[in-house]
């Protein structure tokens, strides 16, 4: 599962995606209008999830067992945090200054182990099930939260090939992918005339209209028609100011520095570029964390990258006013064994490990639970090894009263089936 996966954007590409993404606040409100009202009196909310593709271990980062033998440690020792409750390894300096902001639970408890498995489980909540397909965090946030922009409202970062999905709320919720910000976006920026273009726009809504009227009522008011508003959206985003978020052109090379100058910091700066140009949720990979084998080496290389990244994201979202608005979620789909195994890796370990949270209805500073240093992991998984478990679905609901959705409710799938958005409890000890 690769990181390098690269998107080419084409105005072809826009259409599709684009359009559909700008289907959104129609969507919601044909499926949602009682909640219309709710929705414009609540504050904007945001997320951003820092995505760990393949599985960071929790010795090695925010759950370090410093005090126990080698083969449990790793050799990974403890720092103390701006947050007093919080020490965490101390290969993430950086982070450590910010963690008055973020807090850390870590006893985050699954029962998926597999890769594909479990980042269906952390991005939705919910376990795979054949018979539907479950909308992602962020899908269920821009659904719940409509707001106005000319570029899309959830956005992949570095996406491998799971990103965020809409699951059974439709296509119009799927992330729109993009690569390294560092690359530029081909094919969208219009290369003609503003009267040229206004020309081409106009001949392919005729060409469009044309087909879709086709074998249809004949007294179809094309200009209601939720097909061409999606076709005029997408077109705006070709002439847009806002694309310029989604580039690091123009960014002083002393910014890029701070957050690491690799593609994973690019995406972390871009990332607070976008939630201030109205994106309603951004995810942004990191991987390489799946360490079967040489684990202290492999998890070192990845947190080098991490540690600058995420602490300038933080550091910049408050700087600019905008983490009392944003959600700021790290995970990947599982942690990895406490014991190193005879290769000096870690392997899968989803019965006890680590994911932060900071930022926007947040109380930061906090841990939640608590894992055995030392467990037998020869045995089958005991509940005694972790302090207040908290199960993926409460990760969810946390989030979800954390951004004032109703976690509790309802919503109908397009075959009319009811599914509640989370099936968990909230972290009441983490609701700010």
């Amino acid at each position: 599962m690769s990181c390098k996966k690269s998107t080419h954007w084409n105005r072809r590409t826009v259409l599709q995606t684009a359009g559909v993404s700008w289907l959104t606040s129609l969507a919601t409100g044909l499926t949602c209008a009682q909640e219309s009202s709710r929705d414009q009196r609540r504050p904007p909310k945001n997320v951003i999830v820092l995505w760990m593709q393949g599985g960071p271990s929790q010795r090695d980062t925010f759950d370090p067992a410093a005090s126990a033998q080698e083969d449990f440690s790793g050799g990974v020792k403890a720092i103390k945090t701006s947050a007093p409750e919080i020490e965490i390894a101390s290969s993430l300096p950086l982070v450590a200054e910010q963690m008055q902001h973020l807090s850390v639970i870590r006893s985050v408890i699954s029962k998926e182990g597999d890769h594909a498995r479990g980042v269906y489980n952390i991005k939705t909540g919910f376990r795979p099930d054949p018979t539907l397909v479950h909308p992602s965090i962020g899908a269920v946030v821009c659904h719940q939260l409509p707001g106005k922009s000319d570029i899309p409202r959830h956005v992949s970062i570095l996406s491998t090939n799971r990103p965020g999905r809409g699951g059974y709320l439709g296509d119009v919720f799927d992330a729109f992918q993009i690569g390294d910000p560092l690359l530029p976006i081909p094919d969208v920026r219009a290369r003609v005339s503003q009267e040229r273009l206004e020309n081409r726009n106009s001949d392919l809504l005729e060409v469009v209209e044309s087909e879709f009227s086709r074998g249809r009522l004949s007294n179809l008011d094309a200009s209601k028609t939720l097909h061409q508003l999606s076709i005029r959206r997408a077109l705006k985003m070709m002439t847009s100011e806002q694309l310029k978020a989604f580039s690091v052109k123009d960014t002083p090379q002393s910014v890029l520095t701070r957050y690491g100058d690799n593609s994973f910091g690019r995406g972390c700066f871009v990332a607070t570029r976008l939630v201030k140009a109205g994106v309603r949720c951004v995810e942004v990979t990191l991987g390489g964390w799946d360490t079967h084998i040489n684990n202290t080496a492999a998890q070192q290389n990845r947190i080098r990258i991490l540690d600058p990244a995420m602490a300038a994201m933080v550091a910049d979202l408050k700087a600019d006013g905008l983490l009392d608005d944003t959600v700021i979620i790290w995970a990947g789909e599982f942690g990895r064994t406490p014991k190193l195994n005879a290769v000096g890796g870690r392997d899968h370990w989803p019965h006890g490990f680590s994911v932060v949270v900071g930022g926007g209805g947040i109380r930061g500073g906090q841990v939640i639970g608590q894992t055995n240093p030392t467990p037998d992991i020869s045995i089958s998984y005991k509940t005694t090894d972790v302090v207040h478990p908290v199960s993926i679905a409460d990760l969810h609901a946390t989030v979800l009263k954390a951004l004032s959705i109703d976690y509790s409710q309802e919503l109908q799938t397009p075959i009319g089936r009811p599914m509640a958005i989370s099936e968990g409890t909230p972290i009441e000890q983490l609701i700010g």
